[in-house]
């Protein structure tokens, strides 16, 4: 069950304006719909684009560090789950399709049952268990906001924000519907919730000679 802002829906309910609140909302969510069948119909294999907040958001190129980070995660989270058999990792080409919002994570797991929902044809994603996202300056806001607040709205259970400046990972666990920090590190290694028995160490995410290190261990 999704959590909702009861003062706002009471706030609304108990106004005499409620019928034009409504009204405004309906106008207001059909143009965004407008917008949202705009944008998949402008598509583009070749650029990274999300729907966020009913707009279209094209992504500029990423630095060498951000992609180095990207594909560290994506080997070492994907080879962990398919030797395990415990789901499919897409990386950031993986549209995910939400109430309101289209986001392309840095990273997403699926766990088993997910995955079957997902084939060679899936153009639109469910909803991950496990997310990650790494923070550039163009789309931080948006990482520990809008995405913070829909990822837990639509129960990720797990949520990762990586700073590349710093090598600082976040953890974020799902705890009674809201997010919980768990850990802020820059040394040693990372447990994952989700991902039962997944411990990696943070030089193998932010150094490829690590990473290949890591990966003859799994």
């Amino acid at each position: 069950m999704y959590l909702i802002d009861n003062d706002i829906i009471d706030k609304i309910v108990h106004s005499p304006q409620m019928p034009r609140y409504i009204s405004v909302l309906n106008e207001l969510w059909n143009e965004e719909q407008k917008k949202r069948k705009q944008f998949y119909e402008e598509m583009d294999e070749s650029k990274k684009m999300e729907f966020i907040d009913g707009e279209i958001i094209v992504h500029s190129p990423a630095k060498d560090i951000h992609i180095m980070v990207q594909q560290n995660l994506s080997t070492i989270v994907s080879t962990f789950a398919i030797i395990n058999n415990l789901g499919k990792v897409r990386g950031e080409k993986a549209l995910i399709r939400l109430t309101r919002n289209d986001f392309e994570p840095d990273l997403s797991y699926f766990n088993k049952i997910a995955s079957k929902k997902i084939n060679d044809d899936t153009l639109f994603y469910p909803t991950p268990d496990f997310v990650i996202e790494i923070l550039s300056k163009s789309t931080e806001k948006k990482d520990r906001g809008v995405k913070f607040t829909d990822y837990e709205f639509h129960h990720v259970k797990e949520y990762w924000i990586i700073g590349t400046n710093k090598k600082v990972i976040e953890q974020y666990l799902l705890q009674k519907g809201k997010y919980e920090l768990i850990v802020k590190i820059k040394t040693g290694s990372i447990e994952c919730s989700v991902l039962k028995g997944f411990n990696i160490p943070l030089l193998a995410i932010f150094n490829e000679k690590k990473r290949i290190e890591f990966v003859k261990t799994l």
